[in-house]
């Protein structure tokens, strides 16, 4: 029987290595950035065409390399960064695997040029599908350039699994906000489709946060700055009022290296205890500095997740270190660094605390739906329907089908006066023959305004007002690039908005239901939950939209609704494609039968 196993072709081994380093444009953005910043560059510029997947360029004022290391750097396992066992654990640098060059260049078309201050020529290189093609003495300034083109044009599987390019630029934009903001003292710009997207200059932490998000994080940035003997904690962390409703700016540094650490994002968010809502996330870049010994960053082909090795003690620090930042600045009550280290460290999940729930401003339930709010709004007594409240916890629930129940409520007279009652500002319950049916108003209220924004999308008309006084939206270079990606959208639902200067936007008009007040806060939050809604490739553009704003225009829970307010509600419900559920799939109305009702009381 001959033998079977045999070594892979260099190639196909290279291919299968890029599957760990190369998931996607934004991973080649990573390596190439991380790779000019080793080379000690003060001026980094990427280019980027088709959200990378035609052409990623990174162009730097580095070190540059000899004719005979520009070709050595693309063999895999290849490194200036390790010479011996040790030296993988006093890793200073970002790139040390040695294997980003031999892994791009298994996917992709890689040209390369390259010169040393000392030589009177560089070196260029073009490689494809892991062979050198050409390599040849060239004019070229000092540094290096690395242009990458067609990405995966030779695994079409892994090209068929990338997703739309506003999703991929994206991806771009957050790698290089990482490394922009881990190096404040280098000048970065991007570039896509030919047009600046930053032009950040060197500076300060401060200086670079508020240029890569705006000018309005100068107001709510509170540094945080403490030095122990185990690790140096440094950076700026947001206001509690600044906080957003969707996880979004977070970044962790470990050694001016990005990381991902969701017990580390626990110590944060508890030392904002009693100050966030519970779905509030506050914005954070904290840069830890500690022995490199003391961590193990050759844990993942991407290097994102680092092992400490006293994690227990780093979240004690971290969390103490936070809270006491929001002391000095009069945010959080009084407790001191030794005081709060003193206390007794739980693990994340039997921690149990009850978050400080703080209302924000909301629209008006008739100004985001159909009509005139009464001035007297009726509220409902909860009190009086405790004891039905705990039936409702407890009942076997189910989403009813077209019944004679549903068509009852469809078919309904409006001057017919049905039993409506508002539960705990948060349901809404009435009767129906077979028993009852309780509404979650907001859920109910997320469908029905889903399915009206999506129709205005698709049927633009004249819904918008124009304001009195115009407001200036100011946005960080990513967000302004997304809604002009989204403005035909936006502008079908009623908002005019019409650039001014730079990442910059003038709100002429507003939907015709909202309010004047407000109107910059609410584009805000839809731009966040646009960018983050869950599920992103399962919905459209158009249904991603309207799902932010109906998300954001709802009527909320804890809001009073008066008796009209209910019975439209519902009544409008019922007129909508799909009235049993929320746009996320989350059911809107349930029933309770009379039986269920009668076994709960055991008769």
């Amino acid at each position: 029987m001959p033998d079977i196993i045999k070594l892979l072709p260099e190639n196909i081994a290279n291919q299968i290595a890029a599957g760990e380093v190369v998931q996607r444009p934004a991973s080649v953005v990573k390596e190439l950035l991380e790779n000019s910043v080793d080379a000690g560059s003060t001026n980094i510029q990427l280019i980027v065409k088709n959200a990378g997947k035609t052409l990623v360029q990174v162009v730097d004022n580095g070190c540059g390399m000899s004719e005979t290391d520009a070709r050595m750097s693309f063999e895999r396992h290849a490194t200036s960064k390790i010479q011996n066992l040790g030296d993988l654990y006093q890793i200073h640098t970002l790139g040390f695997r040695g294997e980003a060059l031999a892994s791009i260049a298994a996917v992709a078309e890689v040209e390369l040029r390259t010169k040393r201050t000392i030589d009177e020529t560089g070196t260029s290189i073009i490689a494809d599908n892991s062979e050198i093609v050409k390599q040849e003495a060239c004019s070229s300034s000092d540094g290096t350039s690395i242009s990458v083109k067609n990405l995966f044009y030779n695994v079409p599987a892994r090209k068929n699994f990338l997703k739309s390019n506003s999703i991929e630029l994206r991806h771009i934009n957050d790698e290089f906000i990482r490394v922009a903001l881990a190096n404040p003292g280098i000048h970065f710009t991007m570039f896509n489709e030919n047009e600046e997207v930053y032009h950040l200059r060197p500076g300060n932490l401060h200086q670079r946060i508020v240029s890569l998000f705006g000018r309005k994080y100068d107001e709510i940035l509170v540094p945080i700055d403490e030095k122990t003997d185990i690790i140096t904690i440094r950076g700026f962390i947001g206001k509690p009022d600044a906080a957003r409703k969707v996880r979004g700016d977070q970044y962790f540094f470990a050694n001016n290296r990005f990381i991902k650490n969701a017990y580390l994002n626990h110590a944060v968010s508890g030392a904002y205890e009693e100050l966030l809502a519970s779905d509030a996330y506050p914005f954070y870049a904290i840069f830890m500095e500690l022995d490199p010994s003391r961590i193990d960053i050759n844990v993942h082909p991407t290097k994102t997740e680092i092992k400490f090795e006293d994690e227990k003690m780093i979240y004690a620090i971290m969390r103490s270190s936070v809270r006491k930042s929001l002391n000095q600045y009069h945010i959080a009550p009084g407790l001191s660094f030794e005081d709060e280290m003193s206390i007794r460290i739980q693990e994340p999940g039997f921690q149990n605390r009850e978050s400080l729930k703080t209302s924000s401003p909301s629209i008006s339930f008739s100004q985001a739906s159909t009509g005139d709010f009464l001035k007297n709004t009726q509220k409902a007594s909860p009190e009086q329907w405790s004891e039905l409240y705990k039936i409702l916890e407890n009942a076997e629930t189910s989403t009813p089908e077209k019944s004679q129940d549903i068509e009852e409520l469809e078919g309904m007279d409006e001057t017919e006066q049905k039993p409506v009652i508002q539960l705990h500002l948060r349901y809404i319950v009435t009767s129906i023959r077979s028993g009852m049916m309780v509404v979650h108003q907001q859920l109910a209220h997320e469908r029905i305004l889903y399915e009206r924004y999506l129709e205005a999308i698709d049927s633009p008309g004249n819904y918008s007002q124009k304001l009195l006084f115009p407001e200036v939206l100011e946005l960080s270079p990513g967000d302004y690039a997304l809604v002009v990606e989204i403005q035909p959208e936006i502008s079908s639902l009623g908002f005019e908005l019409e650039p001014f200067g730079k990442n910059a936007f003038m709100i002429n008009g507003i939907p015709a239901d909202l309010p004047d007040s407000g109107s910059k806060n609410i584009i805000e939050k839809i731009i966040e939950d646009y960018k983050n809604t869950a599920g992103a490739e399962k919905y459209s553009k158009s249904e991603k939209l309207a799902l932010a704003f109906a998300k954001n225009t709802a009527v909320k829970i804890g809001r009073p609704l008066a008796y009209n307010e209910m019975t439209r509600l519902i009544d409008e419900l019922f007129a909508c494609k799909t009235p049993y559920f929320s746009p996320e799939g989350r059911p809107a109305l349930i029933t309770i039968s009379s039986d269920e009702l009668d076994k709960k009381f055991r008769k």
